[in-house]
C-alpha cells in the first residue's frame, strides 16, 4: 500500500463481520455493515479484517470459506485491498445444541448448501471446523491481488496469520513510511495465547526491516492482551481514555509470553488494534507510551445488541508523521476522535 501525497485514506478495521451465527442457517446471510462505512468514508485504501469472520461453530459445513468470502465481499466489490487476522471462532469445531438432544431427539442435519445445488449430507456435512491453514489460502489463491494476507512462517504454525505489511511512499515504493503487524491470537483450535515463538519472530523482523525504529509501527491482532485489563476504565470512559460504550469485562488472552514487554519498549510501535473480541467495548486507553484500542462490532454476527461502527484509522505525511483513529457509526455518526501519534 501506498501513501497519498497529503495524507492517507483511512483504513477501516472491521470486527466480527456477517456470517452465520445459527446451528442450521438456513435464511441469507446480511450483507452487513461494513459498506456502509467505506462508502461513507471515501476513499478508504485499506481494510483490515481483525477475525472471527465466521461463528464456525455453528456452521456444519466441510469449508466455511464461502462465508469467509462474503465476510471480505464490500472490499472486494469496491477494488479496496485488505488483510485479515484470525479470531477464536473461525476455525472453531461445530457445538452441538444442547436442545437437539432432547424428547425429540437429534433433528435431520440440514448443511448449508456451497455449490447452490441440492445438499448432500454426505458430503457437505463436517462437525470439525475448517482449519485456518484452508481458510487463508482460499482467501489468498481467490482473491488475489486484492488479499494482501499472508500465511506466515511455518514455524510458527498453528498460528497462521502473523506477517507484516509495508505502507509505502508515493515518490519511493521501496521507501516506508509505516509498517502493519498482524498477529494471531490464537483461539478456537487451540489456547488463546500469542506464543513465545512469535513475539522472537517479531522482534526479529522489525530489527530487520526496521533497525533504528524510525519507521512508526502498529499492530493488528483479535483477542486483547492482559495489558488491556490494567488500563480498562472502570465505569464510564475519561481521559486520557477515548471512546464511547465500555459494557463489559476485559476477557484477555490465557497467557502472556513476552510479546507486550517487547512492543511497549519498542520505540516506533504507536498502537495495537484488536477486534473487540469483547462487542461491548470501543475505547483507546495509553498503556505506557503506546495506546490500546478496541475496534467496533461492525457486522450483524455474534453477541450483543449494541450500534454497528467500525475503527477508523489515519496515517497522515512522510516527514511530519502523525496517526490518528475515530469511530465510524453505521448511521453515519463520528465520535471518539483521538490522535495516536506526532
Amino acid at each position: 500500500a501506498r501513501l497519498s501525497r497529503s495524507r492517507s485514506s483511512p483504513t477501516c478495521t472491521s470486527a466480527r463481520l456477517p456470517g452465520p451465527t445459527g446451528a442450521r442457517p438456513k435464511t441469507p446471510i446480511p450483507s452487513g455493515s461494513c459498506p456502509t462505512f467505506l462508502d461513507a468514508e471515501k476513499p478508504v485504501d485499506f481494510v483490515v479484517y481483525l477475525g472471527d469472520l465466521v461463528t464456525a461453530n455453528n456452521v456444519p459445513i466441510a469449508n466455511a470459506s464461502s462465508y469467509w468470502g462474503q465476510a471480505t465481499s464490500p472490499a472486494r466489490q469496491r477494488g479496496i485491498p485488505w488483510a485479515s487476522v484470525f479470531g477464536n471462532h473461525d476455525d472453531m469445531p461445530f457445538e452441538w445444541p444442547i436442545e437437539w438432544f432432547s424428547g425429540p431427539g437429534i433433528p435431520e442435519v440440514r448443511c448449508p448448501d456451497e455449490t447452490n445445488s441440492s445438499c448432500s449430507v454426505q458430503y457437505s456435512c463436517s462437525f470439525k471446523g475448517t482449519q485456518r491453514l484452508v481458510l487463508m489460502k482460499n482467501e489468498v489463491e481467490q482473491n488475489a491481488p486484492l488479499s494482501r494476507s499472508k500465511f506466515g512462517p511455518k514455524e510458527l504454525w498453528p498460528s497462521i496469520s502473523n506477517y507484516v505489511l509495508q505502507l509505502s511512499s508515493p515518490d519511493d515504493p521501496k521507501s516506508p513510511v509505516l509498517f502493519m503487524y498482524f498477529l494471531d491470537s490464537g483461539g478456537g483450535s487451540y489456547p488463546e495465547v500469542i506464543s513465545s515463538a512469535q513475539a522472537k519472530w517479531f522482534e526479529r523482523k522489525s530489527r530487520e526491516i526496521n533497525p533504528e525504529s524510525k519507521v512508526p509501527e502498529i499492530i493488528f491482532w483479535h483477542i486483547p492482551s492482559k495489558a488491556y485489563k490494567e488500563v480498562a476504565p472502570w465505569f464510564g470512559i475519561r481521559k486520557p481514555c477515548v471512546g464511547s460504550i465500555n459494557k463489559e469485562s476485559v476477557a484477555a488472552q490465557e497467557a502472556e509470553f513476552g510479546i507486550m514487554d517487547m512492543l511497549a519498549k519498542r520505540p516506533s510501535v504507536k498502537a495495537i488494534f484488536v477486534v473487540g473480541h469483547n462487542h461491548g467495548l470501543d475505547w483507546c486507553c495509553p498503556y505506557e507510551k503506546l495506546w490500546l484500542c478496541y475496534a467496533r462490532h461492525t457486522g450483524y454476527g455474534g453477541y450483543g445488541n449494541w450500534a454497528r461502527g467500525a475503527r477508523m484509522v489515519e496515517a497522515i505525511g512522510e516527514q511530519d508523521f502523525s496517526l490518528k483513529s475515530w469511530i465510524r457509526m453505521e448511521d453515519g455518526k463520528v465520535h471518539s476522535e483521538v490522535v495516536l501519534s506526532s
